[in-house]
This record gives C-alpha cells, structure tokens and sequence, in this order.
C-alpha cells in the first residue's frame, strides 16, 4: 500500500450514497464459505520482531496493547466490559475471525449500517459505539491513530481492495427446521457457562474480565453485529468452545447462538423517539437474523438495560 492509498483510507467520506439511486452492495458483510479451515494459504501478517525501534513501531504497539486491553487503555470510549480482541481473535490475526489484515484493505466501503462509504476510521469508531457500548473516538485522535497503525502494520503486503480468504467468519447455513432456543440453552449449559457463567455474566480476575459476559449490562448492545444470530453463529462455529472451534455442529452454533442473543442487553444507540418498534423497523428488520423487538418468553426484546 503507498502513502496515498493509506492515506484515504484515514478520510471520511462525509457525502451519504443512497440506495434508492445506486444499486449498493454492502461491502461489509461478505461472508466468507463454509468449511474452511486455517492454513498456509491465508495471508500471514508480520511478527511482532519484525517492527522497527520508532515512533511507529511505538504507535503500532499502543494499538495493539488498546486492542487486547480496550477497557483500560481506551476508557473514556467505552461503556462495558468488552475487548477488541473478544471479536477479533488472536489479537485481530486469526482468519476466518474477522482478521484486522483482511479488514484495513477493504476500506473506504459502503456499510448499509449507516447508508454511506465509511473510512477505516469510522468502521473502528462504529466499534466502539456498539460493540463497546460506548461512545466514538475522534477521527483523528490518539485512540484512532494507534488502532489504524496496528492494523495498517498486519496489512504489511496484503493487496489493496482485494477481498482476502478468512476476511470473515464462515457463514453458517441455518438449520433446516429453524433455531431452538431450547437445545441453544442445553448446548450453552454444556459447553459455554464453564467459562462465560450460567448467566451469560462472564468471568472477572479483579476488575478485568477473562472471559467476556455474552449479555446484560456489560456485554454488547443491540446494535453491534453479534446481536444477529447468523453472525454469531458464525463466530461460534468457526471459533467457540475456545480452543476448540469447529467442534460443534451447524445447529448446535445456531442454537446456541439464539440463546446466547434471546437474552436483553444494552438499549440500541439509534433509538427512534424511545420506540423498540419504530427502531426494528428501521434499523433490524432486514438486518439478517435477529431477535430485537420480538417477543421471547412473554418479553419484549430491546427494551434495554
């Protein structure tokens, strides 16, 4: 990548593209075939000796500490207990788990999240206001800088614009007679509480999770991502039990993934005029598979917390 392409990449795109003129593909949702497995054939981003003694090895190295410790290194930004690297595995270098090589590439891109070409920038600053529960970085502040730079740095080599194999989770093709929440449950009891509890709260050493709550007041909120349950059963498959991706069945993942997102958690910062209703309909439904608005055991979904 030259210094004119990374440089792009840093500016916002203020202008919106509408889909009613422009037939737009959302370039950041390419899902990625089932059934692959990692090998020598994924890009291979630089090792942490390869950086230089400078000011942006340094700069590399404070994104990388923000992203595996965003809490405590981004505080102001971020409003659960949550990490860039409980997503993006393997400190963002994982394929096929959302890799920040395949990522940083790919961007400018439209995003029909929010109806326009975002910037890398605003993809991370997107991050942070639902997946952190929190509230956007500046642009260009440090918290941006670094996170970029990190990125930018496992990118070394990587082709510009083009989509990478293991750029996202593989998709999981959903069960033929649906989800259950149900077996969801039994398959959480028996392979996910051990380390993310029997509520779904997590697992703390002091005031630092370990292992991240999957809902309630300290996990993702209602528009991040993984509220779909497609998504995270893709997550889940490719990546879950720790250690031991791939082990579950297709169903099982969508299961799981259905009981893991049937529970409520923090409120949708889009919130049209204090409506669950008006915001589904906008913002959820036709936002792949999802359970916001809808009602679950007698409740209403979304109300947050």
């Amino acid at each position: 990548m030259n210094t004119q392409t990374s440089a792009l990449l840093l500016i916002a795109l203020a202008a919106p593209a509408y889909a009613d003129d422009i037939v737009m593909e959302d370039q950041s949702q390419i899902l990625t075939g089932a059934g692959e497995t990692a090998s020598s054939r994924y890009f291979q981003p630089p090792q942490e000796s390869e950086l230089p003694d400078n000011a942006y090895g340094k700069l590399v190295q404070e994104g990388r500490a923000i992203f595996v410790d965003t809490k405590n290194r981004a505080t102001e930004y971020v409003g659960n207990g949550l990490a860039c690297a409980n997503c993006h595995l393997e400190q963002g270098r994982k394929a096929n788990s959302a890799p920040l090589w395949a990522a940083y590439t790919m961007y400018p891109a439209y995003r029909k999240k929010n109806n326009k070409v975002n910037s890398y920038a605003e993809r991370l600053q997107g991050c942070f206001q639902f997946s952190m529960n929190g509230k956007a970085p500046e642009a260009d502040g440090p918290v941006i800088a670094a996170l970029s730079a990190y990125s930018y740095w496992l990118a070394t080599g990587a082709p510009t614009g083009q989509e990478l194999p293991g750029r996202a989770y593989p998709e999981v093709p959903k069960p033929e007679n649906g989800y259950d929440l149900a077996k969801g449950e039994q398959v959480y009891a028996a392979q996910c509480a051990v380390c993310h509890g029997q509520n779904g709260e997590g697992q703390k050493s002091g005031d630092d999770y370990v292992f991240p709550p999957l809902w309630g007041a300290d996990s993702f909120n209602w528009g991040a991502g993984m509220h779909r349950i497609n998504t995270a059963a893709a997550f889940i498959k490719e990546n879950m039990p720790l250690g031991k991706g791939g082990s579950l069945s297709d169903e099982d993942a969508w299961h799981v993934a259905a009981f893991m997102n049937s529970h409520e958690r923090p409120q949708d910062p889009r919130l049209i005029d204090g409506s669950v209703e008006k915001t589904r309909d906008k913002y959820h439904a036709n936002d792949g598979v999802n359970l916001y608005g809808e009602i679950v055991n007698g409740t209403m979904l979304g109300k947050g917390l």
